[in-house]
């Protein structure tokens, strides 16, 4: 069945490049996480960006805090294709060496790196070798000046260091950067992002930071990225989670799906349950979920547990599953295709649908033909 497009109108900005990947303009709002591990466990390190890509990282970002790291960056770099962006503080040096051995982009606030001298030659490095600049305020660590005079950290404290890092770009004629202004409130990161899309056309990296664990952090992050992407303002996303970062792409994906902005794997139209449902409903999901994360073509899944919103839902579906008696019914396309019973109906439906992604697939690969 055919989706209706998403109603948000997009931000106009800049595009720019993060290796393969474009940002801005009117490519997709890419989704990205953070690597925990130590760096300088390159295994460690290589396993966890290879689990992200394979969830559809679009961008993975690794902190480098020692020249240490920037080796063992190197080394992470030849085992992963994913594009890569280095995370600095204060340490150009860093930021030279990284560069040398493969960076994507930089996360450096220029601002932060001392003397002019040492500002041009990062950025004539990145320029050389067409590395943009990520810069990256955060609410919790703002010039002491800003502090000093506003009390606090606030919205418009954040809008003027980043522009401040900018301006130090802007000055060195380097127009390849994009722009994050995190906050762990919601209201004041909003606030921030929305003054912030105003005064620049370059691209946004939005993210709630420090949103909390899982079941927290996924709902701050929602409710915050929401209502700037709601806004058409943001050209990558990160959900900031106190948990695996497999899990902030997961969630990342499902943001955009929700608003219709990226469509990637099955989503998954479910009742809450009740007393009317005629098999496990959320057992069913859950399964379901965990068996088909490998599938990456878009589709709509409905899974409803009795005949009073089933058919319905099912009809506009890509594959749909109704709950009857005494068996459950199975939608393809709109159209009832077969009777299952409830013994072997997860097997059976999960077999529906996998058969109609490579279906969809097909089509797609054609069209693109």
């Amino acid at each position: 069945m055919m989706s209706q497009p998403s109603p948000i109108v997009r931000r106009k900005s800049r595009q720019i490049f993060v290796g393969d990947v474009p940002v801005g303009g009117d490519a997709p709002i890419a989704v990205q996480s953070m690597t925990n591990t130590l760096t300088t466990d390159v295994a460690a390190t290589v396993g966890q960006i290879q689990a992200l890509e394979q969830v559809g990282a679009d961008i993975v970002r690794v902190s480098v805090p020692s020249l240490e790291a920037a080796e063992a960056f190197g080394e992470i770099r030849k085992q992963v294709s994913v594009p890569l962006v280095a995370d600095i503080h204060f340490d150009y040096k860093i930021a030279l060496r990284v560069a040398e051995l493969g960076v994507d982009c930089l996360r450096i606030n220029p601002g932060n790196i001392g003397r002019e001298d040492r500002i041009r030659a990062v950025v004539e490095s990145a320029r050389d070798k067409n590395i943009p600049i990520r810069i990256g305020v955060n609410a919790g660590s703002l010039e002491k000046d800003l502090l000093r005079r506003d009390g606090e950290p606030t919205a418009n404290a954040m809008v003027e260091s980043a522009l401040r890092h900018a301006e130090h770009l802007e000055r060195l004629n380097f127009r390849d950067y994009k722009i994050s202004v995190k906050a762990s409130d919601v209201f004041m990161a909003v606030d921030a992002y929305r003054q912030l899309a105003k005064d620049t056309e370059q691209p946004l990296h939005l993210g709630i930071t420090e949103a909390g664990g899982l079941r927290s952090g996924s709902v701050k992050s929602s409710v915050g990225l929401g209502m700037l992407l709601m806004d058409g303002i943001g050209d990558t996303i990160r959900v900031s989670l106190a948990a695996d970062p497999v899990e902030e792409i997961k969630v990342g994906f499902d943001i955009l799906k929700s608003l219709k902005l990226r469509s990637k794997g099955i989503n998954f139209i479910a009742c809450p349950s009740c007393s009317r449902q005629n098999f496990d409903v959320i057992g069913t999901v859950n399964e379901l979920e965990r068996r088909l994360e490998d599938i990456t073509t878009p589709m709509d899944v409905a899974v409803i547990g009795c005949i009073v919103n089933g058919p319905g839902e099912a009809k506009v579906a890509d594959v749909g599953l109704t709950g009857g008696t005494p068996n459950n019914l199975i939608y393809v396309d709109g159209e009832k295709n077969s009777l299952i019973d409830n013994e072997t109906f997860v097997d059976q439906f999960e077999a529906k649908i996998r058969a109609q992604a490579a279906e969809k697939a097909n089509l797609i690969a054609t069209d693109q033909g």
